[in-house]
């Protein structure tokens, strides 16, 4: 496996529409000051989160069970801002929608900013033809409340090319997240 390089997202982006929408170079102003952030970059392309959360709460007192999960447990809050509890967590969705080619794996990390701050951005790898919304995960691991940032970098995308072709991909599985659009809770 070889990781890719901005030249090559730049010409998936184009040929393939791998991401859309698609910045070609590094945003970090937007006319109203800085931002957070995003666009390709030299291995890399940073992603946005989206102005829609699903901000965890336990005042049903639910039990986190993966293979039933309760959509009680959260809080829907659409906003240029996300505040998330102290010791809690918030899910949210790309800005981007994806189209990853048969022969990549996307692996996904959290920017350097919010790691700084405590906050982990989780997400699992983007195996080969899958496509939609990437859903993210936001902890917040200190005991203050954290602010995440709608429409501004929050995460980056490492695309790894393998030396073939794999032979059964995401979509020839029919996987249970494929196509997402908007924030997708667990499914068993």
């Amino acid at each position: 496996m070889s990781i890719k390089s901005d030249k090559w997202i730049r010409r998936m982006a184009q040929e393939q529409q791998m991401i859309e929408p698609f910045a070609p170079e590094q945003v970090r102003d937007e006319g109203q000051g800085r931002v957070i952030s995003y666009g390709t970059s030299s291995y890399g392309y940073d992603v946005r989160c989206a102005d829609e959360f699903k901000i965890f709460t336990n005042i049903n007192s639910a039990i986190v069970d993966p293979k039933d999960f309760n959509a009680d447990s959260f809080v829907d809050v659409k906003s240029d801002v996300c505040i998330i509890p102290p010791n809690s967590f918030a899910l949210a969705r790309t800005v981007e929608f994806f189209r990853i080619p048969r022969d990549v794996l996307t692996i996904c990390l959290g920017k350097s900013t919010y790691a700084r701050c405590g906050i982990i951005v989780n997400v699992t790898p983007l195996e080969p033809e899958w496509e939609g919304h990437v859903t993210l995960e936001f902890s917040n691991t200190t005991p203050l409340p954290a602010k995440i940032y709608a429409n501004e970098g929050v995460a980056q995308m490492l695309f790894f090319g393998g030396d073939e072709v794999c032979e059964t991909s995401y979509k020839d599985r029919g996987g249970k997240y494929q196509g997402q659009e908007g924030v997708t809770l667990p499914k068993a």
